[in-house]
C-alpha cells in the first residue's frame, strides 16, 4: 500500500497500513504475544522510515504509541500484568523470577571463548531449544561461534540491502527492507534477551531455534528475499 500508485496522498497510505497493522497486533496482543507484536511494529516503522516520511513526524508518532501502550498497561493490569512483571524483574532482578535469564548468563559465561564442546553443556537452561538457543550455542561452542553467527546475519543483510541500489521498483525495495528487518530485529532481540540487555520476550533465533511455525515463517521470508533479489532490475533490458 505504501508504494501504491493508485493512492497519491502519502499520509493516507501510512494510515491504511497502520490500520492493517493494528488488526494483526490486536490478534497477537490478545493471545498474548508481546514479542511478535514488537517485532512487527518495529518492522513497520522501518518500512515507513524507508519510504521517505518526515523523521520528526515518525518520532512523534512513535512517542505517542509508547504513551498509549503505557496507558494500556496501567489501566488493564489484569490482562497485561505479565508485561509489567517482566519489566520490573528486568529493571530490578530482586523483584521477580529471573531463573531463566540467570541460567542463560551462566551458560554463556561457562562456555568462554571456545566452548565446552558439542553435547558437553552442563547448565540446563529452560526453553533452551527456543527462547535461549543462543545460550546453549555459547556454552557448547563458545563466543567465537556467536560472533560468527552475527557476522553471517549482518553479511546476509548487507547483500540484500546492496541489491536495493540497483532496484528501481519502489514496491520491491520496501518489501525487501521489511523482510530483512524482520530477520535482523528478531535476531538481535533474541541475542539481547539471552545476555540480559532486553526483558524476556519469547522471540526465537531465526533458522536455529526449534519450532515448526518459526522455521516455516523464516523459510518463507528467505524464499521471498531470494526471489526478489534474483529478479532482473527494471532498468535493465531482458536479453
Amino acid at each position: 500500500i505504501i508504494s501504491s500508485q493508485i493512492i497519491h496522498n502519502l499520509y493516507r497510505k501510512y494510515f491504511y497500513t497502520f490500520v492493517l497493522l493494528l488488526a494483526v497486533l490486536f490478534l497477537l496482543i490478545i493471545q498474548p504475544d508481546l514479542g511478535q507484536s514488537v517485532l512487527l511494529f518495529s518492522s513497520w516503522l522501518i518500512m515507513v522510515f524507508s519510504s521517505g516520511i518526515n523523521f520528526i513526524i515518525l518520532v512523534t508518532f512513535f512517542l505517542v504509541c509508547v504513551l498509549i501502550f503505557a496507558s494500556i498497561l496501567f489501566f488493564f493490569p489484569n490482562k497485561f500484568g505479565y508485561i509489567l512483571f517482566r519489566l520490573k524483574s528486568f529493571i530490578d532482578p530482586t523483584k521477580g523470577e529471573n531463573y531463566q535469564s540467570e541460567k542463560a548468563l551462566e551458560a554463556i559465561k561457562s562456555g568462554g571463548f571456545t566452548g565446552r564442546g558439542l553435547g558437553e553443556g552442563v547448565l540446563k537452561v529452560p526453553e533452551a531449544h527456543t527462547d535461549y538457543m543462543l545460550a546453549i550455542i555459547a556454552e557448547e561452542f563458545g563466543v567465537i561461534l556467536i560472533l560468527l553467527l552475527i557476522i553471517i546475519f549482518l553479511f546476509f543483510s548487507y547483500k540484500v540491502l546492496n541489491k536495493l541500489l540497483d532496484e528501481k521498483d519502489e514496491y520491491t525495495k520496501l518489501v525487501l527492507v521489511g523482510l530483512i528487518s524482520l530477520l535482523l530485529i528478531q535476531t538481535f532481540i533474541h541475542i539481547g534477551v539471552n545476555i540480559r540487555l532486553l526483558p524476556t520476550t519469547g522471540i526465537t533465533l531465526p533458522f536455529l531455534s526449534y519450532g515448526g511455525s518459526s522455521i516455516i515463517g523464516n523459510a518463507m521470508i528467505a524464499g521471498l528475499i531470494l526471489n526478489l533479489t534474483k529478479k532482473i532490475p527494471l532498468n535493465q533490458d531482458n536479453l
